[in-house]
């Protein structure tokens, strides 16, 4: 494990880990209309999972539900509240092990 001068782990050292169990369905909805004609598009930089992305081809709003850490940043800093977001289903999502 990597840690600084401090002693202190980096995130991606105390998010490694944890352990997710994702359900085959989303527990995170986009409103598509709402997302396209968003200029900032701050979800993708915002979410510390990095689950969204823009498809280069089209320009389309995507979110991969897999690693999502449940801290619900997406759904806060939507401009256009276009982020449905609830918890996973019981039995599913993060598990975590460390701090």
């Amino acid at each position: 494990m990597a840690v600084n001068k401090a002693g202190i782990m980096k995130i991606e050292d105390k998010v490694a880990l944890c352990s997710i169990k994702h359900h085959k369905d989303s527990h995170i909805q986009l409103d598509e209309e709402a997302c396209k004609n968003c200029e900032t598009k701050i979800c993708v930089i915002s979410c510390p999972a990095h689950l969204y992305t823009i498809e280069p081809e089209s320009g389309k709003l995507k979110v991969d539900h897999t690693g999502c850490l449940e801290c619900g940043t997406c759904k806060i800093i939507c401009p256009k509240r276009a982020v449905t977001w609830k918890y996973p289903e019981p039995g599913f999502g993060i598990y975590y092990r460390y701090g």
